[in-house]
């Protein structure tokens, strides 16, 4: 028999750890399925089928013109194809500050894949409407949808997590979007749909986990934290919380957010420019902006357009070269499955270096052995380990981590607007080095991994200097870490919490906010 302290100890250490519970499971599992698989697929979706879709293009353009499309015409019409689609992420990005303030995290997954569900249709009848401008248009609303996807999801994610399991789960999204891209690239297989009579349908099957989300998110709980902080309802928030951890003892977590609450409360809701002009924030905002600039600038997107060409020219067969690309995009998803076991104990500073780190050594290796591969034999083979252990640091480090820290290091109140920030930076490099690369490629070759070499290392660097450890901590606590950097005053003794910080929006002046410590 338990004395009245020891269960309240008890009761305190088990609130303090929380654990996967089925229902927790199952909201990643269909919000990430439902959203993050789609960015992922999206991505990769028209690669294999490209010739089949081009010949489409000339095909329409002929019945309609009696005259066959010339190839100025087609390349600008297949670039946008494939740059609609990032270009479409950038206004999703736009739109998830107002969305999620106004609409839950919950509610704005699910009139996002409205956006799915049409462009998949869309593209899907395509070809029998004999009509290639519905698949560029339908490419921008699939781009809309991912820009909101991409960062709704792990916003949504990081704020339903308990703290010890908020890194892992975080890093989910990130391992749907590499299963999306294989499941794209295995559908893909000209002996599955990626041929002439199949693309229609490898298009349109991308809104089936939309319509899988649309139908089951809605029996699942909006995120606690948004219900209390934004919303300002406790008993909801409470039975929200209550779900999610499958029990009823759920006053630790309520008191954390209660003094994030008091914290903010006369702060109100950031704005992209009261974000960018609060001091307080400062450095948070260019850590994020940084690190995902440094996600996209890092070369991934080249790496990926090289591999064919390097296995191409170590020999392997030009019929095999998209069996090959396939088991690259398995490694993708091995490894990023791996970090969501070890982001928890080795922590999110040693995936970053780590994985900014093998992205540098490889583009710098690659660099030499593309260079000497004409008069080396082996170096073939170099280029593809080099291609592989690049592979692995993207998955590890720079693509998932990111988006797990701009979770962690903005409170309730400044969350949508980094988040905002965050995602159209990311869109907006990816759209920048879709469209830079084939220049870059043309003027310098194999000398274009040098600039990305040194992307990797100057990223590398700042993380190293600037960025936190956030393992295991609560938003508040990681907030306090910040502040010192940012030199906003904080005053603790043993019961209160006092942050004297500047206005929002650079009204000037102080103001004190007291809360209770944890």
């Amino acid at each position: 028999m338990k004395l009245k302290g020891e269960k309240q100890s008890s009761d305190s250490n088990e609130g303090s750890k929380g654990k996967m519970t089925l229902l927790l499971a199952m909201v990643t599992l269909i919000s990430a399925f439902g959203s993050s698989f789609q960015y992922g697929y999206n991505v990769s979706v028209i690669n294999s089928p490209a010739p089949y879709m081009q010949d489409f293009y000339n095909q329409t353009y002929y019945n309609r013109t009696g005259v066959p499309m010339n190839s100025g015409f087609q390349t600008l019409l297949w670039s946008l194809t494939v740059s609609m689609f990032p270009l479409g992420g950038l206004f999703g990005s736009l739109m998830v500050w107002p969305l999620v303030n106004n609409c839950g995290r919950k509610g704005t997954l699910l009139i996002s894949n409205l956006f799915s569900i049409t462009a998949a249709i869309l593209m899907g009848t395509s070809e029998l409407a004999k009509t290639y401008e519905v698949i560029i248009f339908s490419r921008v609303i699939m781009g809309i949808y991912a820009g909101l996807a991409s960062n709704v999801v792990p916003m949504f994610l990081g704020e339903i997590s308990p703290k010890n399991l908020r890194g892992a789960i975080g890093v989910v999204p990130q391992l749907f979007i590499t299963v999306g891209i294989l499941i794209a690239q295995v559908l893909g297989l000209n002996s599955i749909l990626g041929n002439a009579k199949g693309w229609p349908v490898l298009l349109g099957l991308t809104g089936i986990p939309s319509l899988i989300q649309l139908l089951i998110l809605p029996f699942f709980p909006e995120s606690p934290r948004y219900l209390l902080i934004q919303k300002g309802n406790e008993e909801q928030a409470r039975r929200a919380l209550q779900k999610l951890r499958s029990r009823d003892d759920v006053d630790d977590e309520i008191q954390e957010m209660r003094q994030e609450d008091r914290s903010e409360k006369e702060e109100g809701q950031f704005s992209v420019f009261s974000l960018c002009t609060f001091r307080g924030l400062r450095w948070q905002l260019i850590s994020i902006i940084v690190m995902m600039m440094g996600q996209q600038l890092s070369g991934i997107n080249g790496v990926f357009y090289y591999a064919d060409r390097i296995f191409l020219s170590a020999g392997v067969d030009d019929n095999n070269v998209q069996y090959v690309t396939v088991s690259i995009g398995a490694i993708n998803v091995v490894m990023t499955l791996l970090a969501v076991f070890i982001v928890e104990s080795l922590g999110r500073r040693i995936l970053l270096l780590a994985g900014f780190g093998l992205c540098c050594v490889s583009c710098a290796v690659l660099t030499l052995a593309l260079n000497l591969q004409t008069t080396v034999s082996w170096m073939s083979y170099l280029s593809i380990v080099c291609v592989i252990i690049y592979i692995i640091g993207h998955a590890i480090g720079a693509s998932p981590i990111p988006f797990v820290l701009i979770t962690e290091m903005f409170l309730q109140s400044s969350r949508p607007a980094a988040f905002m920030v965050g995602g159209s930076v990311h869109w907006l490099s990816n759209f920048t080095v879709g469209l830079v690369f084939l220049y870059m490629e043309a003027g310098l070759g194999p000398y274009s991994f040098l600039i990305f070499c040194a992307i990797c290392l100057a990223t590398m660097v700042y993380i190293f200097f600037i960025v936190p450890e956030t393992k295991n901590k609560t938003f508040m606590e990681i907030n306090r870490i910040m502040a010192k950097r940012n030199k906003v005053e904080i005053q603790e003794d043993k019961e209160e919490l006092k942050d004297f910080q500047a206005v929002p929006g650079g009204q000037g002046g102080k103001k004190e906010i007291s809360s209770r410590e944890l």
